[in-house]
């Protein structure tokens, strides 16, 4: 029974994972090297903390908690999980499983948020890799119900149940991956999408604002409701077949970063942290789109759950 969680980095993720977590009745222990990071991230819980409200999460019956240390020995000491949540770079994450090895109980399982780095990569830097999993949220982590959980080639099965198991414990989604792909599935599918529609922008086919129109308001808005297979199903598979043997073909397949990408990193313009991206942000714009947007994916959860 998974009842005292540490996050090692918070990020963007943790603290609405936290949040989600002490929601559920698990003592959470946050952690960050950078002070900066910790007094943004209990800024961030308060607002996290409004959401669950307004999606009508309630406590589990035990109420958990959320602290604070920059202490990593802190932070592991006697937890039944450790989500590692740092920077997407193995050396990164390498560097935090061999700091927490000896500090952590041999049962002690070990988790990984990573959003692509294949999870028998990641396992090759510590002790015991059969206690290692692959726990990937997907943000903002404490609106979005579903986790993918991923077991690497040396992941005890009994870790991948457990992970199953307490993921439903708190009432989310856990979604197991048969196999242990680069960038698991719903990045996989995301890319492929970004992909597409960076190439047919960059070769003036339609500008930024109308396909993102067309993508919300078109196979968003149908996806929220009916997954891609099922569509399949609506469609009719005589129908995917005519259209996709003219279509593939013609679909983009580069393996590279499209250009559009490489000059807009080259001119600084890296979206809302620099100001300016595909679309321009001033400070007041910033400070507005997060709680909107989050207003919205409550707003569609709660029909989606027919509480609405």
């Amino acid at each position: 029974m998974i009842k005292r969680v540490a996050i090692i980095g918070l990020g963007t993720m943790g603290p609405g994972m936290a949040a989600r977590l002490a929601r559920g009745g698990v003592e959470v222990v946050a952690h960050d090297i950078a002070p900066k990071a910790i007094e943004r991230a209990r800024s961030m819980l308060d607002a996290a903390e409004g959401v669950l409200d307004n999606l009508g999460i309630s406590t589990s019956g035990n109420n958990g908690s959320v602290r604070f240390t920059d202490k990593i020995e802190d932070a592991v000491a006697s937890v039944d999980l450790v989500i590692e949540n740092v920077p997407e770079k193995e050396e990164i994450k390498a560097d935090v499983y061999r700091k927490i090895d000896g500090l952590i109980a041999p049962d002690t399982i070990v988790a990984s948020d990573t959003s692509g780095i294949p999870i028998t990569s990641l396992q090759t830097h510590i002790s015991n890799p059969a206690r290692m999993v692959g726990m990937h949220w997907s943000n903002p982590p404490h609106i979005i119900p579903m986790i993918e959980v991923i077991g690497g080639q040396r992941t005890a099965p009994e870790t991948v149940q457990t992970i199953r198991d307490f993921i439903r414990s708190l009432g989310l989604l856990p979604v197991l991956l048969k196999k242990d792909v680069p960038g698991f599935v719903e990045n996989r599918v995301l890319y492929a999408l970004l992909r597409e529609v960076v190439d047919l922008v960059e070769r003036g086919v339609i500008e930024p604002e109308d396909i993102d129109t067309c993508v919300s308001w078109g196979i968003g808005y149908k996806l929220a409701v009916i997954g891609p297979m099922a569509l399949l199903d609506m469609a009719g598979m005589d129908i995917y077949h005519s259209v996709s043997s003219f279509l593939n073909e013609d679909l983009c397949d580069r393996k590279d970063v499209a250009p559009l990408v490489r000059e807009q990193i080259a001119a600084g313009k890296l979206g809302i942290k620099s100001g300016e991206g595909i679309y321009s942000y001033t400070s007041e714009s910033i400070a507005s789109l997060q709680p909107e947007r989050a207003r919205k994916l409550v707003a569609i959860r709660r029909i989606l759950e027919g509480k609405e």
